[in-house]
Order: structure tokens, then C-alpha cells, then sequence
């Protein structure tokens, strides 16, 4: 007889291996970055070898099991995609899509959509982030803040594909859908989805649009405010930002406070935003030289 808690092959249960994992890669990646995070999700593939499995041959599980691990690869998919492991992001998030809906956990699918749509606009596929956000809704309305964070993903598809006015329509809509608070029916994983979150995206929308005046006091905001790793990419839009309205003083003030602990960054997303910044202004002939040396500075500073 098989003990309590135990797999019939003696191994510990997945749900609290699986949710405990959960956990510490949670942790790593607010309190260190993603890049941090790495180590430890390959080290869970090995732990947990059903990660690796054909999710078809997986049914028998049961539904418990099979929500625990797509819940896992969910957020190993977000940490790979931050840490700019773009390919295996797009395969992690593929088997939690295929775990969750052999499980029927519509929750964890639809977090994951909504990463995916982030991972497809980043990757230069805005259609397709469109087609991954318009998946999240279901037969009954969304709670007020995942439907705001489906805006946001569209907003920023969209801006890419060159929308003009309605991904400043999507953003405003977000907004007013945050602003219906907390309901019963948020998930548990809506906890992140804050005003600060919220005042990122605007700027990063606007900033998409190059309406700079827009753009720049949302982005300063939002990166000034303390929140997980991550979101340092807020820094990294602000920073891009500038560059783009010509605001050299401020552009050289920047770089002076994150260049020192550029080393430190864990997200890739952010990296590669700040050097491609850094990149343009140290070309960029009409830039004061001092500038154009704090960049080349914050280029050498920035983690490979």
C-alpha cells in the first residue's frame, strides 16, 4: 500500500513539491531577477521529471497533480522569458496551456496567455500576442484586474502594429477597469496587478507611441516606486524614453543611478533595453559628450 502523500514509485507527491517550487522561484525572481531564477528552474526540470513528459501521457495524474504542474511551467515560462530564454519560454508555456486544460484549470491557462502575449509582442509577433490575449476571455466576464491586464497586452500589441489612437483607448479602458477594484473572482495570482504595474504600461504605451510628454512622468513614476525585480524594466523604458525626447540632462542623471548597479540587473528584457539605449546614445551625434560617455560607461556595466 502506497504511503499517504507518496507516488506509487516512493517519490514525494507533486502537488507539494510542485507548489513549493512554486514558491522559491517566486522569490528568486522578485527579489533577484530572473537570471537569478535560472539555476533553480533547471534544477526543478530534474526534480520533477513529469516537466519533460508528453502532457497526453500525463491524464491519469489526476486533476490536482496535473494543475500543481501547470502551474509550475507557468512560471517557469515567465522566468525563462524574462531571462531571455525566448524559445524555451515559448515551449514551457505550451505545456502549461496542455496541463491546464487536461486539468480544467482555466486560471492558470489564462495567466499564461497573458505571458505569452507579452513574449509574442517582445519577440516581434503582435498578431499573434493579439491572438493569445482574445483567448484569456471566457462565457462570464473577467474580474475588473485581468481584464485590465488583457487591455494592457492589447494596447501594446497594437501600439507595435502602429494603431494609432486605440491603443491609448485600450489603456485608458484599463485603467477604468483597475479602478473596479478587488472582486471575490480575482485569482490568486493577481496580486501583482497594481497601480504601479498599471502606471508602466501606460507610460510604456505612450512611449511606444513616442508621445513622449505622456510617456515620461508615468515611467518616472512607476520607476521610482518599489516593486519586484522586474519591474526595472520600467527604469529601462524611462531610460529610452528620454533618450527618444532629446532630454539629454536628465537621460545622463539616469544612467548615473542605474549604471552602478546595472551588474546586478536579472532580467534580459531590461538589459537589452538599456543597451540598445545606450547603443543609440553614444552614436547619437547631437548628444552632449559627457552623455555619450555615461552610456559607453553603462554598456561596459551591464551584465553579458
Amino acid at each position: 500500500m502506497t504511503a499517504p502523500g507518496r507516488e506509487p514509485d516512493g517519490h514525494e507527491d507533486l502537488v507539494p513539491l510542485a507548489l513549493r517550487t512554486v514558491a522559491r522561484l517566486v522569490a528568486l525572481d522578485a527579489g533577484r531577477g530572473a537570471a537569478a531564477a535560472v539555476p533553480a528552474v533547471r534544477e526543478a526540470v530534474r526534480a520533477v521529471p513529469q516537466l519533460s513528459a508528453d502532457p497526453a501521457a500525463l491524464g491519469g495524474l489526476g486533476p490536482d497533480r496535473l494543475a500543481a504542474l501547470a502551474e509550475l511551467a507557468e512560471v517557469i515560462g515567465w522566468i525563462l522569458f524574462d531571462a531571455g530564454h525566448y524559445r524555451p519560454a515559448h515551449r514551457m508555456n505550451a505545456r502549461s496551456l496542455a496541463l491546464a486544460g487536461l486539468c480544467g484549470d482555466r486560471w492558470t491557462a489564462r495567466l499564461t496567455l497573458l505571458n505569452h502575449s507579452m513574449l509574442a509582442t517582445h519577440t516581434g509577433r503582435p498578431r499573434a500576442a493579439l491572438a493569445a490575449a482574445a483567448r484569456v476571455a471566457g462565457p462570464r466576464p473577467l474580474p475588473a484586474r485581468v481584464a485590465s491586464l488583457v487591455l494592457i497586452r492589447r494596447a501594446h500589441a497594437i501600439a507595435v502594429l502602429g494603431g494609432g489612437r486605440e491603443p491609448l483607448e485600450l489603456i485608458a479602458r484599463a485603467q477604468s477597469r483597475f479602478l473596479d477594484g478587488i472582486s471575490r473572482r480575482d485569482p490568486h495570482w493577481a496580486w501583482w496587478i497594481d497601480q504601479t504595474e498599471l502606471l508602466g504600461h501606460q507610460g510604456w504605451v505612450q512611449a511606444r507611441l513616442r508621445r513622449w510628454d505622456r510617456a515620461i512622468p508615468l515611467l518616472y513614476e512607476a520607476a521610482g516606486a518599489p516593486g519586484p525585480s522586474y519591474r526595472h524594466l520600467f527604469t529601462a523604458e524611462l531610460l529610452a524614453a528620454l533618450a527618444g525626447a532629446g532630454a539629454w540632462r536628465e537621460a545622463e542623471e539616469l544612467i548615473g543611478r542605474v549604471a552602478p548597479r546595472a551588474a546586478g540587473i536579472g532580467s534580459a528584457r531590461t538589459t537589452e533595453t538599456l543597451a540598445a539605449t545606450a547603443a543609440a546614445l553614444h552614436r547619437r551625434s547631437g548628444a552632449p559628450a559627457s552623455l555619450r560617455d555615461a552610456a559607453a560607461f553603462l554598456r561596459e556595466s551591464l551584465p553579458a
